[in-house]
C-alpha cells in the first residue's frame, strides 16, 4: 500500500508529464500552422486569389464585425409620440407599457 507522500510525489510528477505534454501539443501545433498557413498562401499566390475571393466574412483587426456602429431603421413606432424602436436591444418603456395594457407588438409595426 502506498504512503501518502508517495502518492504525492507520483501526483506531482504526472502533473509535471502533463505539463509537459501540454508544451509539445502546442508546439507540434503550432508548427504544423505556420505550414498549412504557408502552403495557403503559395496557393493563394499560384492562383491569385484575395481573402475576399474566398468568399468569408470580413472583419476588422479587433474582431468586430463591418456593420458594427450602423444605423438600423426602425421596425416600431408609436403612433401618438412619434417615438420609434429597431427591434435591437432592451424593449423601450414605451413599448413595455403598451405591451402590459393589452397591445401586441404587432401593433407598433412600420
Amino acid at each position: 500500500m502506498s504512503t501518502y507522500q508517495d502518492l504525492v510525489a507520483k501526483r506531482d510528477e504526472l502533473t509535471r508529464q502533463a505539463a509537459e505534454l501540454e508544451k509539445q501539443l502546442q508546439e507540434a501545433r503550432r508548427a504544423e500552422r505556420s505550414g498549412v498557413i504557408a502552403q495557403i498562401k503559395s496557393l493563394m499566390a499560384e492562383h491569385e486569389l484575395t481573402v475576399a475571393d474566398l468568399g468569408g466574412k470580413t472583419s476588422k483587426a479587433n474582431g468586430t464585425s463591418s456593420t458594427a456602429g450602423r444605423k438600423v431603421a426602425p421596425k416600431y413606432r408609436n403612433a401618438s409620440t412619434g417615438e420609434t424602436w429597431t427591434g435591437r436591444g432592451l424593449q423601450p418603456k414605451w413599448i413595455q407599457a403598451a405591451i402590459a395594457s393589452g397591445k401586441k407588438l404587432e401593433d407598433f409595426a412600420i
